[in-house]
């Protein structure tokens, strides 16, 4: 079995400029970072025109979908069923996209089946990561 999930996803730039209306995204799991979802945005929908990565909690995710939440860089929030809101604060500024909810369930739905939620510290390795800090020290 995999340890990564990948899905693409819509995401609808709000009040985006007419050129780029909608870009892909993907979200990325990984069951060696059982805590952790990133997100990424391709280069031509970047004002840096790198493409863009955010890492934050899987937990913020499904979450987001119930109630808004988020005091940091991301914040996620329906927006009716249809429909997430997900905001991403930086110091160049803050974007907001909305995202398919559907997708995002369909991913969510992937993860748990792959790391179930309130069991991801059983994929951690402590013993293995502090050899590997230790390491990297020396």
């Amino acid at each position: 079995m995999s340890t990564v999930i990948e899905q693409p996803v819509e995401a609808r730039l709000v009040a985006a400029a007419p050129r780029m209306p909608s870009i892909p995204a993907t979200l990325h799991y990984d069951r060696r970072d059982p805590f952790a979802v990133r997100m990424t945005f391709p280069a031509p929908a970047t004002l840096e025109g790198v493409e863009v990565c955010w890492t934050f909690a899987r937990d913020l995710l499904v979450s987001g979908m119930d109630e808004p939440v988020g005091h940091g860089d991301v914040r996620v929030r329906p927006y009716g069923y249809e429909r997430l809101v997900m905001e991403f604060h930086a110091p160049e500024g803050t974007a907001v996209v909305h995202i398919r909810s559907a997708e995002v369930r369909g991913f969510l739905d992937r993860t748990t089946d792959l790391v179930p939620l309130g069991l991801e510290h059983l994929q951690v390795d402590l013993d293995h990561d502090l050899a590997e800090l230790m390491r990297d020290a020396c």
